[in-house]
């Protein structure tokens, strides 16, 4: 049992599982490398310069490596409750549990649908349907939780993996208890 699934890979979900991973929470990221990002160049991500989508998803992908994260290639096929929580299932027939879930599946709503989650006409050019959340990225399901494009926000990839982040951060928070920060200082000079 893990105590938050993320399913997708770009960088709402890379991001959202690199907070929890660090966070000490057992995560699992769950991604069927189908994510339009790897197509995308781009120069205006923040801090990057100019780089490619597949660079940016190959960084993101060591760092949430790095934080203790475990990652499946898996092509997610439905989501049901549980007692304890949520049973993930895959198209290999891998069934993965989790406490809780967050869906970062960027423009694709087929499984948001296929769970039952409450959804709503999406405001991006070719983004048709996007799951209802709250401002923490709660949906419509108590305990799946979404981020990025799939929860309704710019496609731009500096904005997607800040909401997969703040949705993470939410998450974490609420599990907690607490406001949840991961901030570190830069080691003094010796």
């Amino acid at each position: 049992m893990y105590d938050a699934a993320v399913v997708g890979g770009g960088p709402a979900g890379q991001s959202a599982a690199i907070f929890l991973g660090r966070s000490g929470l057992k995560t699992v990221l769950l991604d069927n490398e189908k994510g339009l990002t790897k197509r995308a160049l781009l120069k205006n991500h923040y801090g990057t310069g100019e780089l490619t989508g597949e660079e940016l998803v190959k960084a993101g992908r060591k760092q949430v490596e790095n934080s203790g994260t475990e990652i499946h290639h898996a092509q997610v096929t439905t989501i049901h409750q549980t007692d304890d929580g949520f049973s993930i299932e895959t198209e290999s027939g891998e069934t993965f549990e989790a406490k809780q879930v967050i869906l970062a599946t960027g423009s694709n709503a087929r499984l948001a649908r296929t769970i039952g989650l409450k959804t709503k006409e999406g405001q991006e050019k070719y983004v048709k349907t996007v799951i209802d959340t709250d401002p923490a990225g709660h949906t419509s399901i108590n305990g799946i939780w979404a981020a990025g494009v799939a929860a309704g926000v710019s496609v731009h990839t500096i904005v997607t993996s800040g909401d997969g982040a703040k949705t993470a951060i939410n998450l974490i928070s609420e599990l907690k208890g607490e406001r949840y920060t991961d901030h570190e200082a830069v080691p003094a000079k010796k």
